[in-house]
């Protein structure tokens, strides 16, 4: 585990406890932070989700077409939109890491969560709402037991990384390649393997904002910090997002609409 200088070059026993005290004491606001803005992000996605699918709104992201097997809903210009503007939200943040304000850094984190409930939407569409409910509950479990262990174990996971980046680009591969292939099997194959990456990926990212504050704590400032902490918050919150949707792809009851 990584110290800063500081803890390295301190002579006296009776302040390296201070400091660690310091330390273990902001690591905890830091990280309670952390999750506190993952949660609204989670909260705010799921009220949009729900608004736009069980209301009004939805005849404006949303059309039904009558096809053989049934009334199908299709996206509209809007809905199509809102499925792609996520990803140019993670492209502006990941860019302007250094450029961005808090306060730029905070609204942009808010309108990418309110975009990605409307993104996401369609889920309440096709999948019944007990199941949503079930899976969700599964992947708050999941996602809270491998967050722990990956705070608490003394595992290096750094060494991991890698190999879930790779992992990470494969999915992506395999993904396009199936929406020509239209496979069943490399589906499932594909939805499972999401699920272990993102599994991963949890504990990854937890040791990783662990460590790292330690280093950035006292160079970066509480500016620096409370920005820090949406970067660390958004990272915990698109793998609970993945988690979410891929286990939702074997675990969820799918509704009477096609889809």
């Amino acid at each position: 585990m990584a110290f800063s200088p500081d803890f390295r070059t301190m002579s006296r026993p009776a302040g390296a406890g201070a400091g660690a005290g310091a330390i273990d004491l902001g690591l905890r606001a830091y990280m309670l932070r952390v999750y506190n803005w993952m949660a609204s992000g989670l909260l705010l996605t799921g009220i949009v989700a729900f608004l736009i699918a069980n209301t009004s709104l939805r005849a404006a992201f949303f059309s039904e077409v009558v096809t053989e097997m049934g009334v199908a809903v299709r996206p509209t210009g809007l809905g199509l939109l809102a499925m792609i503007a996520p990803l140019g939200f993670v492209l502006v943040m990941s860019l302007g890491v250094n450029r961005l304000s808090r306060q730029t850094v905070q609204t942009l984190f808010w309108l990418f969560c309110a975009v990605m409930g409307a993104s996401l939407s369609s889920i309440l569409m096709t999948f019944t709402g007990v199941s949503v409910v079930r899976v969700f509950f599964v992947t708050a479990g999941t996602f809270a037991a491998m967050s722990i262990w990956g705070y608490v174990t003394k595992t290096d996971l750094t060494r991991f990384g890698s190999f879930l980046l790779m992992g990470l680009f494969g999915l992506v591969i395999a993904g396009v390649v199936n929406m020509f292939l239209h496979s069943a099997g490399l589906a499932f194959l594909y939805s499972i393997v999401g699920v272990f990456i993102f599994v991963g990926l949890t504990a990854f990212d937890t040791q990783r904002i662990k460590m790292s504050y330690q280093q950035f704590a006292y160079y970066e400032g509480p500016e620096g910090a409370a920005k820090r902490g949406v970067y660390d918050a958004l990272a915990l919150y698109l793998n609970f997002i993945n988690l979410f949707q891929f286990l939702l792809q074997f675990m969820g009851m799918r509704s009477n609409q096609d889809n």
